[in-house]
């Protein structure tokens, strides 16, 4: 680049490029001249890489804008489905129960007192079954230190025998889906007599 000042050819054919460029007028080009011709040249060559980059990156920001949408219809659309279908399960268990339960009543008139028993205990074990295979647990506090979170009292009674403060009577048990709270247990709690 500072060649041109120093080497005769160079600025005779410099001249001769700038004079048919400029119309016919001779301009002699600088070495600082040259020097901020060829920044200039490498400052748009990094811009045009910069420009290249940036429009790179606009690309993928957008794929990902429309990934993530897509992924958001995706869950949406199995939350509704989880939501129509959730409760497959718990009727596929519960059938049988009910099925039994039918041909108790069916075969009830004819059915003597000890055969109606056994159907009943028949399909409370079925239940049963179905309440474990689904996560339902009894709650059965019966002795047990009285616990707010678990169950309800319905009244306080005295007792010599319990502790206070404890179950004395269950009056209807509770039940848990998963450790959580479905319907709590209905008990009557002892006190001090």
């Amino acid at each position: 680049m500072s060649e041109i000042g120093k080497n005769p050819a160079s600025n005779e054919a410099a001249e001769d490029a700038s004079q048919a460029a400029f119309g016919g007028e001779t301009t002699t080009l600088m070495p600082e001249t040259a020097t901020a011709l060829v920044e200039l040249e490498q400052v748009q060559l990094r811009l045009a890489e910069a420009e290249e980059r940036a429009k790179n990156h606009w690309e993928q920001y957008l794929r990902a804008v429309a990934e993530l949408e897509n992924v958001r219809k995706r869950a949406q659309r199995d939350i509704e489905q989880a939501n129509r279908f959730g409760l497959e399960k718990f009727a596929q268990e519960l059938v049988p129960v009910k099925d039994s339960l039918d041909l108790g009543v069916e075969n009830a008139p004819q059915a003597d007192a000890a055969a109606l028993a056994e159907g009943q205990r028949a399909t409370q074990r079925l239940l049963a079954k179905a309440f474990e295979k689904l996560g339902i647990t009894e709650i059965d506090p019966l002795g047990q230190p009285f616990d707010a979170n678990f169950h309800e009292a319905m009244a306080m009674q005295p007792s010599d025998t319990a502790e206070p403060n404890s179950v004395l009577t269950v009056v209807q048990r509770g039940y848990a889906l998963n450790g959580r709270l479905l319907r709590p247990a209905r008990v009557i709690v002892a006190r001090a007599p």
